[in-house]
């Protein structure tokens, strides 16, 4: 723990003035943001003491559960069929490039050994096993990254200042000390950075529970991601807090919207230049609900990450493990056939841009240098104008196969002419340019 401040206090040194200054990412994190780019698809997991109650991540709040009786969860945590390779190989199967696990949620629980407190998987529960420590491991085995998802509130911690959610745990609102919970958090953030290897990144959540507060909440956002990239320099910084990006963060995240959506009321914001992730729940939960079987369907789930794709944002999708550690059955199902499709079609996918044509009704489109991906997600008729603008289009075939397609010069494109109306998940139409 003292070797811990000691590397914390040295890094903070002087990074209150610095990060007052303009951001500047290094190379090795401009390259980062690329590859994540690249990537296209990840795996959100939502798992810890919540899961074993079954029904939301957010039980402590919603039940008004009191801070002093929610650990008593963790003195029977013990999540038998854990198993990080399962959830690894089952991961990569789907085509997911990386993962994010949630390190600690609002709860306070954390899924890592911590010298902050022994209220962690190893020393506050009898499985006694780094979670965080094994899907590493597990991560570099099989080639999928990691990246970690890191709370900002703590419904359980007296030191945590009250903001709108946790209300009614039964903290003392005059034992908040912000220094405090400020260091606690640094320094468990340094200990991820520092004992779990090459991080992708950090995915943060929680700051809008201050966003009304009278006074405008000072979360000290700037230091702390110059704590992150003094650390690991590569690492990417995103924060979940539903506005545009502030400096220092290296991409933009969308919850339960597609960048420029806003069906959920949570994406409003404008899109930036920064990366951009849509994260979305594979059935109707981020944790493990035992009477949610309203899984999406394949088709839903892969049309889902190519409007994705098309509106040049990756897809995080979330899964919330079973309270004994097992993937579900239904996400299991869900992912296989994810990546049967991703095998066939991934290369309209992986490493490609939103392409020259615009998100439409119809579908998106995708590129990849002079390679102009047409996804037909909802054509009712058995031609399909694009529009292509100036740009000349060489040859027009069937993706993955040599089927030429017909199309005729209109006006501001070109016209596409099938043979009978597109009915699959995905008719992919592969331009040259």
């Amino acid at each position: 723990m003292k070797k811990t401040l000691l590397l914390i206090a040295a890094l903070l040194t002087g990074f209150s003035s610095m990060a007052q200054e303009t951001y500047k990412p290094t190379a090795e994190n401009l390259k980062a943001r690329e590859q994540f780019q690249d990537e296209k698809f990840g795996i959100f997991l939502h798992w810890g003491l919540y899961s074993m109650m079954g029904t939301t991540e957010w039980i402590m709040t919603n039940r008004d559960i009191n801070y002093k009786e929610y650990p008593k969860l963790a003195k029977t945590f013990y999540p038998s069929e854990f198993d990080a390779d399962a959830w690894i190989k089952a991961i990569k199967v789907a085509g997911a490039k990386y993962i994010t696990i949630t390190t600690r949620h609002h709860d306070g629980f954390s899924l890592f050994k911590t010298a902050t407190s022994t209220y962690n998987s190893v020393d506050g529960s009898p499985f006694k096993r780094d979670i965080i420590k094994e899907l590493a491991d597990a991560c570099k085995r099989h080639d999928i990254k990691l990246h970690l998802y890191y709370s900002h509130l703590d419904w359980g911690r007296e030191d945590y200042p009250v903001g709108r959610t946790g209300t009614g745990t039964g903290r003392p609102k005059e034992k908040a000390n912000w220094p405090s919970y400020y260091k606690f958090m640094n320094t468990q953030l340094t200990e991820l950075l520092t004992n779990y290897g090459k991080v992708g990144a950090i995915w943060f959540d929680g700051w809008w529970d201050h966003d009304s507060d009278a006074n405008p909440f000072d979360w000290q956002l700037e230091e702390q991601y110059a704590l992150i990239h003094k650390l690991q320099p590569q690492c990417l910084i995103g924060n979940n807090h539903h506005q545009t990006p502030f400096a220092g963060e290296d991409i933009q995240i969308f919850e339960r919207d597609l960048p420029g959506e806003n069906k959920a009321g949570l994406s409003g914001q404008s899109i930036s230049r920064l990366p951009l992730e849509s994260c979305q729940t594979i059935n109707e939960h981020w944790g493990y609900n035992i009477t949610d079987t309203l899984y999406k369907s394949p088709k839903e789930l892969i049309q889902m990450l190519v409007r994705a794709a098309g509106k040049n944002a990756n897809l995080l999708l979330n899964i919330g493990p079973e309270p004994g550690g097992a993937l579900p059955e239904l996400a299991l199902n869900r992912l296989q056939a994810i990546g049967e499709w991703l095998n066939k079609y991934g290369e309209s996918i992986y490493g490609t841009r939103g392409g020259i044509v615009g998100p439409h009704e119809w579908g998106v489109s995708t590129q990849c240098g002079n390679k102009l991906y047409i996804h037909i997600l909802n054509c009712m008729d058995s031609s399909l104008f694009i529009p292509t603008g100036n740009h000349k289009i060489k040859s027009a075939t069937v993706f993955g196969t040599n089927k030429h397609v017909n199309f005729t010069k209109t006006g501001n494109g070109i016209t596409l002419n099938f043979d009978t109306v597109p009915t699959d998940i995905d008719y992919i139409v592969e331009l040259t340019l």
